[in-house]
């Protein structure tokens, strides 16, 4: 398949709420393929089709090789919602592909429910919690415009703006591909 680049802070798309995918077709199979090849070639565990410039609501998620996710399966999620979220809190630090040299402790549910349809057109719905939970929390907020720095108090925020401006001038030394001004 195919490695594209990677959108980041200041491309339009990380902004715009993603697209229902009605049916699955070969076209959103590649698409998919291309997702896996484009996050596996950044050496992350979660990509979501914005972040290479799709307007599908698909993401797709690869923790094998993370501690304690040896046996991962990787999955692909289409149109997912979180249908259910703990009030239990935890407070990780979270880096993002779409945010090379930016990291920032985000608090998040510690455990969800998420109902997607799978590529075969199947309606699932699993629990997941730790990692697995916060990974699929945010990939969903790139689904729906939201990253990072939106879930960061104004204080950390404001830290960060030396960071996002060299991001979005394209000054960052980084070894994926991502897009051009």
């Amino acid at each position: 398949m195919s490695i594209i680049p990677i959108t980041v802070y200041g491309d339009k798309i990380l902004r715009q709420k993603a697209q229902k995918v009605n049916a699955v077709s070969d076209e959103t199979i590649d698409k998919i393929r291309n997702m896996f090849d484009s996050m596996r070639n950044a050496r992350g565990i979660g990509l979501a089709a914005n972040q290479v410039g799709y307007r599908d609501s698909i993401f797709v998620l690869d923790l094998n090789g993370t501690e304690g996710y040896d046996n991962f399966k990787p999955v692909a999620m289409i149109n997912p919602e979180i249908v259910l979220q703990s009030d239990e809190k935890i407070i990780i630090e979270e880096g993002c592909l779409s945010l090379p040299t930016i990291r920032a402790e985000v608090e998040r549910s510690e455990s969800i429910k998420v109902r997607y349809m799978d590529s075969d057109e199947n309606i699932i719905e699993t629990d997941a919690d730790d990692l697995l939970a916060r990974v699929i929390l945010h990939e969903y907020d790139h689904l729906i415009g939201k990253m990072i720095p939106d879930r960061v108090a104004e204080s950390v925020k404001k830290n960060l703006q030396k960071g996002l401006s060299n991001i979005i001038k394209r000054e960052v030394e980084i070894d994926y591909p991502i897009t051009e001004i």
